[in-house]
């Protein structure tokens, strides 16, 4: 059974009313997603700024609520739960987030912020056991337990984020839903990040969802990935195969941006024309037909499913197979 179950998910927004608006549109942000991730795995979801991936993310811990669709973690329904229940559950599964300034309480120190999370499941008995426990935390992502008593401006972006990592840790949980948590480092210091979190997947036995824009990233860290498309997935399959041999126009698309070092294995460029369509208003048919440069007369019409091509291999395309 999977850790962590979503069925025909779809969160959808309603617009404000305005005087011009047209009543009941909405914003479809995440339409009809199924995904799995097991116990200790990591699995991508990938795809442009606006494709969705932060507003499923958000809803599979339910701090968006889903319009349909149901999210089962360890079997149990969650969005079923009411919010006393669920802010049981939710040390189960905790969120690093883009930006772990604006995550972090300017005004409390990092040992107040760790501890916070400790008081409020009650997980020490004492004070010694609450400063030992937050001294732990630290070191287990690289930092000292000195630190404690330092307010998050006195840190370096990459040591804030391994602070907002000891904070989601600080209350055991089984699965992190990382929310592109390294976008805004350096290219050195994103790669300390990634090992840090392979290294507290081994010896910890975690699950992630990383969302991120960036498929080398990816790549280096899941093991599955699903790639996104204006709200919808649109392939899935095993990180390492998708990178290696894309099945839809979209991933080719992606993976065609990201720099390598070995000229043989760089790909042809593929620039995309037009704009990523209104998610208030999606094109009918393929929701990539606009941009797609091997369009046919079907993607203009026809909506594609996701469907296998290959072992693990899905893909929402017309042409794939």
């Amino acid at each position: 059974m999977p850790l962590l179950e979503v069925q025909n998910l779809s969160v959808r927004f309603a617009l404000k009313q305005g005087f011009f608006a047209r009543p009941g549109r909405s914003v479809k942000a995440v339409q009809e997603v199924d995904l799995t991730v097991d116990a200790g795995e990591a699995v991508g979801l990938v795809g442009e700024s606006g494709c969705g991936k932060t507003t499923l993310g958000r809803a599979v811990l339910r701090l968006v609520e889903p319009t349909e669709g149901t999210v089962r973690f360890d079997g149990e329904d969650i969005t079923a739960l009411p919010p006393k229940a669920l802010r049981a559950r939710r040390r189960m599964f905790q969120m690093v987030f883009q930006d772990p300034f604006s995550s972090l309480d300017p005004r409390s120190t990092v040992g107040e912020s760790i501890g916070e999370a400790l008081d409020i499941h009650r997980l020490v008995a004492d004070r010694a056991s609450r400063t030992a426990r937050i001294g732990e935390l630290l070191r287990s992502v690289g930092l000292a337990p000195e630190h404690s008593d330092r307010y998050p401006h006195e840190f370096s972006g990459g040591q804030r984020q391994r602070i907002g990592i000891a904070r989601a840790l600080a209350v055991e949980p089984r699965l992190i839903v990382c929310d592109e948590p390294v976008s805004a480092l350096d290219v050195s210091v994103q790669a300390q990040v990634i090992n840090l979190l392979q290294d507290l997947q081994r010896d910890r036995g975690l699950a992630y969802l990383f969302i991120s824009h960036d498929l080398a990233v990816v790549e280096h860290l899941c093991q599955r990935v699903l790639v996104m498309y204006l709200g919808r997935v649109v392939e899935v399959g095993d990180a390492r195969e998708v990178c290696r041999a894309p099945r839809h126009p979209y991933t080719k698309a992606l993976l065609s941006a990201v720099p390598v070092m070995d000229p043989a294995a760089k790909r042809a460029r593929i620039v995309l024309g037009g704009d990523v369509p209104s998610p208030i208003d999606p094109p009918p048919g393929c929701p990539f037909h606009p941009r797609c440069p091997v369009a046919v007369a079907r993607c203009r019409t026809d909506l594609p499913v996701l469907r296998r091509v290959g072992p693990g291999r899905d893909v929402a395309c017309h042409l794939a197979g």
